[in-house]
């Protein structure tokens, strides 16, 4: 049996695999409140601390990471390189929970003598990290219910309409949950890529449901393996550009704007074509029946 007969016949089976997954999701996430008291890991542009670039020094990371996580045992920190066109050029080092003066004469230690021209020190509020993030979030559901207002406006029936928001939700905390099982810490820019992943994720439940309801060519099966040749060359392409930019991008906030359309056009790829075109076909085959 092909794969595209198993898809044909078993997509209630099918149906199995995304809505385990969103289960998983959200028991990883709520276990993420319980064990850390908020439902992703922030980084210091969010959470408030400070960030301090040593320029022209370079180190193995995880030895002085260790370094200073033996030093400071309550304090968050994050040790990584700064690279110029590939190659290293110097020290970042991210921390909560410590001083700046402290942090600098415990780098002394292990780098030597440190003038005032080789570092920039960058401090966040708590406060103000707090505030940010609290805008943000607002944006990112307001931008999903409007979202979600137009797709209800454009299809005006509730079955196919809720399954392209489904699909976008699963898209969405999915892709927190992944981010967090792998110790990646949301930064602002990471805010800005979830917000992108809306519309990515809706993009191509949008072409599916378009395609399967408003067309009448052919069999509905036949209408989603059309609009799957399109969807999927354009999350293909997308996919390619992506591992590519993440490959040569320097930037971390690049890197982790990248990271995040990654998981979330892989997860989307099952959102869409399992479960919004499983609960499509499940819809118009009950509505014929009738």
């Amino acid at each position: 049996m092909s794969l595209l007969s198993i898809y044909d016949k078993h997509y209630k089976k099918l149906l199995i695999i995304p809505f385990v997954l969103l289960f998983l999701a959200i028991i990883a996430i709520a276990n993420q409140i319980v064990q850390t008291g908020d439902f992703v890991n922030k980084g210091v542009s969010i959470a408030g601390g400070l960030t301090i670039t040593i320029q022209g020094k370079t180190t193995n990371t995880v030895e002085l990471q260790a370094f200073l996580k033996e030093k400071f045992p309550e304090a968050d920190i994050t040790v990584r390189d700064l690279k110029t066109a590939g190659q290293k050029t110097g020290i970042i080092i991210d921390a909560s929970g410590v001083e700046s003066d402290e942090l600098i004469n415990t780098l002394e230690e292990k780098l030597g003598k440190l003038e005032k021209q080789d570092y920039t020190i960058e401090e966040i509020g708590s406060a103000l990290g707090q505030s940010f993030f609290k805008q943000a979030l607002t944006a990112v559901l307001i931008a999903f219910i409007f979202m979600a207002i137009v797709v209800f406006l454009y299809f005006k029936t509730l079955v196919p309409s809720a399954a392209v928001i489904l699909a976008a939700f699963s898209d969405i905390i999915i892709t927190l949950a992944i981010f967090n099982l792998l110790g990646l810490k949301l930064s602002t820019a990471g805010i800005a890529a979830f917000l992108m992943l809306i519309g990515y994720s809706v993009d191509t439940d949008i072409l599916l449901s378009t395609r399967v309801l408003k067309r009448k060519q052919g069999t509905v099966f036949e209408r989603v393996c059309s609009a799957a040749k399109t969807g999927l060359l354009m999350s293909a392409t997308t996919l390619s550009a992506l591992i590519i930019a993440l490959i040569f991008a320097q930037s971390e906030v690049l890197k982790q704007i990248m990271i995040i359309l990654l998981i979330g056009l892989l997860v989307d790829l099952i959102s869409t074509w399992f479960q919004n075109a499983g609960i499509l076909r499940w819809y118009l085959e009950k509505r014929h029946k009738e």
